[in-house]
């Protein structure tokens, strides 16, 4: 991994209303200002210099169904059109639906994402020997990005980084 960005802790009043408007209330437009935030984050100056592309995190197609949209590809699209990089939205596929992670303990969250993911068989010539980034709305435990990242590298990228709006506090966090 090149470089992993958050901008915020979760929970908190702020940030967690503003992903609970985006996930959970319908309210997608949310994702640009949060977007335009992200953007605003200190990058390596070389990240962006290279030819780097935004994967965001796929849904099962039933929640994204649902939801009528994925919120880590709208947060990955307004930080896009701010740092000039494409949004792949067709590289990184979701083999199959997995159970929310919301109460899972860390271990559980590995096994329920393990070979969750694949690249497309059409973009291992896209993927290989660049560097991406991976975004998605929350880092957890790092699960969700850990089996995207496994799935990118066997097609052949060779760095990826991580952009989340939010990022969960761990016990090595809490002062």
């Amino acid at each position: 991994m090149r470089c992993a960005r958050s901008l915020c802790w979760v929970p908190h009043p702020v940030s967690s209303g503003l992903l609970a408007a985006l996930k959970y209330d319908g309210w997608p437009t949310v994702a640009e200002e949060m977007g335009a935030r992200i953007a605003r984050l200190p990058w390596p100056p070389d990240v962006l210099r290279e030819r780097a592309a935004l994967l965001p995190v796929p849904l099962a197609a039933a929640k994204q169904r649902a939801r009528g949209y994925n919120q880590a590809q709208r947060l990955a699209e307004a930080v896009g059109r701010r740092w000039g990089l494409p949004v792949w939205t067709d590289v990184l596929q979701r083999r199959r639906a997995t159970p929310s992670q919301t109460s899972l303990t860390r271990g559980e969250r590995l096994a329920n994402v393990h070979g969750a993911f694949s690249c497309a068989d059409f973009a291992a010539a896209q993927v290989t020997g660049r560097h991406l980034i991976l975004v998605d709305d929350v880092l957890t435990t790092g699960a969700t990005l850990n089996a995207c990242a496994e799935a990118l590298f066997e097609a052949g990228a060779r760095t990826l980084s991580y952009l989340t709006f939010g990022r969960a506090r761990t016990a090595a966090d809490r002062p």
